[in-house]
């Protein structure tokens, strides 16, 4: 299939090789600069990646934790662990946001989030992991809705924190709180929503979020570039696969159309949308002979 020729060879490359990695084997932070450089083409990313080293650096200083000391030899308590984390990254450096990043694009590219310490949650939640996982701390996002959160285990305990909330630790009353105020007052927190987010369901939810201010916009074309690098990251999320086909086929892309189409009649098992997928699918190669 052609891919969006604004997506830059050596990204495409990049995107498709964290495609066919294990969720485990992706770098989550290094993932996220490579997305950001797809709308930065030229922008070197080595300048970024020193930044997040020099967070960790600071992180470990804090907490007394020495270059070649493995985590479980630190000793440090997850409190500490997590005033660390404070105190480097929103303290020093002020990283942080507030109400304006929700319609902000470049508040989901981690580059610019970097460059201006301000962000969306989940861009927020990707330093703070990045800086906690380069010091082998046990730390990861949560599949939570409306609001991007992280954990972090140390000494058999573990706490739930808000990036975006200055890494205020937050309690199941304060979750509750924050799902009803997106799901509603009749619906209850299950254990699934406190279940891990991947690598790869984290990026797609940084990239999510780009999309969904996109399609707001109706700037279609840059959707496109969105779910293209989606599909080339995610390539096993069927449902990209028919919402690519399906906005080819909005843009008169009809070859693209049929074979993003096709790729998802491929990859889906079930039988929702398989109906009307393999009626438009019809219509469009009837308009290639």
């Amino acid at each position: 299939m052609t891919l969006s020729p604004t997506i830059p060879m050596d990204i495409r490359r990049r995107l498709t090789d964290i495609g066919n990695a294990e969720d485990d084997g992706i770098d989550l932070a290094d993932a996220a600069l490579v997305l950001a450089a797809a709308d930065r083409p030229g922008v070197p990313m080595e300048p970024y990646r020193r930044h997040l080293k020099s967070l960790a650096a600071e992180v470990r200083a804090y907490v007394g934790q020495a270059e070649d000391e493995a985590d479980d030899e630190t000793g440090a308590d997850l409190d500490l662990r997590i005033e660390a984390l404070v105190q480097v990254i929103v303290r020093r450096y002020g990283y942080g946001g507030g109400e304006d990043v929700f319609d902000d694009l470049d508040a989901a590219n981690l580059m610019r989030v970097i460059d201006s310490r301000s962000g969306l949650p989940v861009a927020l939640g990707i330093i703070f992991m990045a800086t906690g996982r380069a010091l082998g701390w046990a730390i990861t996002g949560l599949d939570f809705p409306g609001r991007f959160l992280i954990r972090l285990d140390a000494g058999g305990m573990r706490k739930i924190i808000d990036p975006f909330g200055g890494g205020a630790v937050v309690e199941a009353a304060d979750m509750r709180d924050m799902f009803k105020a997106v799901a509603g007052n009749h619906v209850e927190l299950m254990p699934i929503h406190y279940r891990d987010a991947s690598n790869r369901g984290i990026l797609l939810r940084l990239q999510n979020n780009i999309k969904s201010r996109l399609v707001r916009r109706q700037r279609w074309e840059d959707v496109l570039e969105t779910i293209e690098a989606m599909v080339l990251f995610a390539p096993s999320e069927t449902e990209l696969w028919r919402e690519l086909g399906l906005l080819h086929a909005k843009l008169d892309h009809v070859k693209d159309a049929v074979r993003a189409l096709e790729e998802y009649l491929c990859r889906t098992g079930g039988e929702d949308g398989r109906y009307n997928t393999s009626k438009l699918l019809q219509e469009l190669r009837t308009k290639l002979n």
